[in-house]
């Protein structure tokens, strides 16, 4: 069975995180996320599979190669110009010979695809959607079923209270070949603004999937913080995080922790870090290689990429910091901050709630 994810796009919602990065390849407990999905397909027999490209294509490419690491077999995609999520799927579409996962690039999941699968084959489907309970449906796309699970149509973004279901769209599709006679070659173009639509008004059988699997759409900082809290608190599953750190989040081996230092997990902490005299780690956190929190430091519910730096007394909770990043002495980051590479945190600043610093900054 074959799969196209598609992981072409700019990762705006996620900047500055994805100014030197596609967003597919951000650390989820430091490994990039591709890695875990790449993961998720192999555990349910889909080892062949195919990448769109766009955006800084170098990242994916450099990292993974033929994917023979992942144990899958991967084939890129070019797009010159984003070409929207039908689009890129009919650019790769010399690669498909019978029918095949279509992924978001951007969805972490447990949602199982091979009961998918058969619940396509067993309906003759020609399209079959994953659906997934959100608490909001206004911010999505609403998928209204019919008693047999046939799509009868779609809602986007419908006012509050007035969605006829919280079930929307989770982005992940079966689809026969023949779907993609309804996407002009080389034209933008949208499976949930217009392809499929159009095969309801043909009468073709699109059917949904609904299911109760966990999900969450990493796109947002928010989000990308969610999922590392999730994966550290057990409340979802990856194939590349199973035993990764000893129960209490420390892997002795690879830190240098001082005895005076707590560490509270559960934590993740990459190789080489250092954890010194009084400091303090507070769960669910994760720190990359390389990283050193100096003496009565704080880092509370963060997410911290690789070699950052924070200085004597510097705290910071329910933030993103990105690679290389220096932060001062008795600096204070607060709830929701999310640093670019390279951001260098002056001594005893103070950053407020949900800022944002872009790479190469100083403040």
């Amino acid at each position: 069975m074959k799969a196209v994810l598609l992981v072409g796009g700019e990762g705006t919602r996620l900047r500055p995180l994805t100014c030197n990065t596609v967003k597919a390849m951000v650390p989820i407990v430091n490994r990039p996320f591709l890695e875990h999905l790449l993961g998720y397909l192999r555990s349910h027999g889909v080892d062949d599979i195919v990448v769109t490209l766009c955006y800084l294509p170098e990242c994916i490419e450099r990292r993974l190669g033929n994917g023979a690491a992942c144990g899958v077999r991967l084939a890129y995609v070019m797009e010159k110009t984003p070409l929207g999520t039908a689009g890129a799927v009919k650019n790769a579409q010399s690669h498909l010979d019978g029918p095949f996962f279509v992924l978001n690039g951007d969805i972490m999941t447990s949602i199982d695809l091979r009961g998918m699968l058969s619940f396509h084959r067993e309906r003759r489907a020609i399209a079959t959607i994953a659906l997934t309970p959100v608490e909001n449906p206004s911010a999505y796309g609403v998928v209204e079923t019919a008693p047999d699970g046939r799509v009868k149509r779609f809602i986007e973004k419908p006012p509050p209270g007035q969605a006829p279901t919280n079930m929307i769209n989770a982005g992940i599709y079966v689809l026969e070949p023949e779907v993609l006679r309804c996407v002009p070659r080389g034209t933008p173009c949208m499976f949930e603004h217009h392809v499929f639509p159009t095969l309801l008004s043909e009468g073709a059988a699109v059917f949904a999937y609904p299911t109760r699997d966990y999900w969450i759409d990493i796109g947002t900082p928010e989000k990308y913080r969610q999922v590392q809290y999730d994966l550290l608190l057990g409340n979802c599953a990856s194939a590349l995080w199973a035993g990764e750190v000893r129960a209490d989040g420390v892997d002795m081996e690879r830190v240098t922790l001082h005895p005076s230092a707590m560490v509270e997990g559960p934590v993740a902490l990459g190789a080489g870090c250092s954890v010194e005299a009084g400091a303090r780690i507070l769960g669910p956190t994760v720190l990359g290689e390389g990283c050193v929190i100096s003496e009565g430091a704080v880092v509370d519910r963060t997410i911290v990429w690789r070699n950052v730096r924070f200085g004597k007394k510097a705290s910071i909770c329910e933030s993103v910091v990105g690679d290389d990043c220096s932060i001062g002495d008795g600096s204070v980051i607060e709830g929701g901050c999310v640093l670019g590479d390279h951001v260098v945190i002056s001594e005893g600043r103070r950053l407020e709630p949900a800022q944002k610093v872009w790479p190469d900054t100083t403040i």
